[in-house]
């Protein structure tokens, strides 16, 4: 039996458990839990576990502009620091005259010339530049911008120069696995970024053949090391079934306000992330369920699987024992909630007519 006839196989069966188990039928108001989400039935593929969450309500997002999308239209620019000159709005765009350098690791400038606020996620990356980065946290971004200060951590700690001053989306790693994720948003710091993208990288390079390890070793680009041929099948034979499946979940579940997931790897719960409505769950999902993926392609280990009340438990449990909140008045409010054994990042916009939750990520700790 062919590859593609067993993925195809496998991703049928996983569809059909799972539409046999989720309880389509029961109202949204009869939430088991102390928040306005329930989480549902997993989908199991290999040792990734993906519970899917629905919620009370559904958000109207269309308003917002995502990266990938500012990005790919050119609305969106983002460039070295000693690259933009400064509050400079001339009548279709900002300049991008150089200026002396002034380029920085963790600094990186972003304009966004859309007539929409532009969404940003902690855990993104950009390629180009000087070195590739990833962001550090969520925010949101004013329609028509002036530059901002885009704090960033650099995921490529070997180069320090490049002849393409702009900068893109990541194409095999649009979003950081979560461990690396988890350095930046949670340990602010750049050693620690840098620690764990070899750490991953040497992980991958343990289970892929001579020639593929010896590539991923090296480089110092996390981005390369994701592009490379052999670790985007092993990534994607994990991911291609359950994006599929849930994509279709998703479909499925829009009146019921599909909104997120929770994470296992190795039968251990280790992240969440739920946005404030299906469609913007729909566009960060291809990129999202890649970083998950890559995170269990590469670390695998025998454990039980986890039941749906410890994900909902997981997913609940929000009080903490400090919470550090910064905001931007009129735009977003940033929370960061630390737990005993958990930290979650919760971005609300404040913009008119708005005032919920854009995002909410859960890493366990």
């Amino acid at each position: 039996m062919s590859g593609k006839i067993l993925v195809h196989l496998l991703s049928s069966a996983i569809t059909a458990s799972l539409i046999v188990a989720l309880p389509f039928s029961a109202p949204a108001g009869e939430l088991p839990s102390s928040s306005n989400y329930r989480v549902l039935p997993a989908l199991h593929y290999d040792n990734l576990t993906v519970f899917p969450v629905i919620a009370t309500n559904s958000h109207d997002t269309r308003q917002f502009i995502t990266l990938d999308e500012g990005l790919k239209s050119g609305e969106v620019v983002v460039n070295e620091s000693g690259n933009i000159t400064p509050l400079v709005r001339p009548r279709h765009g900002v300049s991008l005259h150089p200026t002396p350098p002034g380029a920085q690791v963790n600094q990186l400038v972003l304009v966004n010339n859309s007539k929409r606020p532009l969404i940003l996620l902690a855990g993104e990356i950009v390629t180009g530049g000087k070195q590739d980065r990833v962001i550090g946290k969520d925010r949101l971004v004013p329609a028509e911008s002036d530059p901002i200060d885009l704090g960033v951590f650099c995921v490529e700690p070997g180069r320090w120069t490049g002849p393409k001053g702009s900068f893109q989306s990541a194409v095999g790693a649009g979003m950081a696995a979560p461990g690396v994720r988890a350095k930046a948003m949670a340990d602010k710091n750049q050693q620690q970024v840098w620690n764990e993208v070899r750490r991953s990288q040497m992980q991958m390079a343990a289970q892929l053949p001579a020639p593929a390890a010896a590539s991923v070793e090296g480089t110092t680009s996390y981005a390369k090391a994701m592009d490379n041929k052999d670790v985007q099948e092993k990534v994607d034979s994990i991911a291609a079934p359950i994006e599929r499946n849930y994509q279709s979940v998703i479909k499925q579940l829009r009146d019921r306000n599909a909104v997120g997931v929770v994470v296992a790897v190795n039968g251990e719960l280790i992240w969440a992330d739920v946005f404030a409505g299906t469609d913007l769950l729909e566009k960060y999902w291809p990129k999202l369920i890649r970083s998950y993926a890559a995170e269990a392609a590469f670390n695998h280990s025998k454990t039980s699987e986890p039941e749906v009340h410890a994900a909902q438990q997981f997913l609940d449990g929000l009080e903490g024992r400090r919470e550090l909140v910064e905001t931007e008045p009129g735009l977003y409010r940033h929370t960061e909630i630390t737990g005993d054994s958990f930290k979650a990042f919760e971005l609300t916009s404040l913009l008119p007519k708005t005032g919920f939750d854009l995002h909410l990520a859960k890493m366990a700790e």
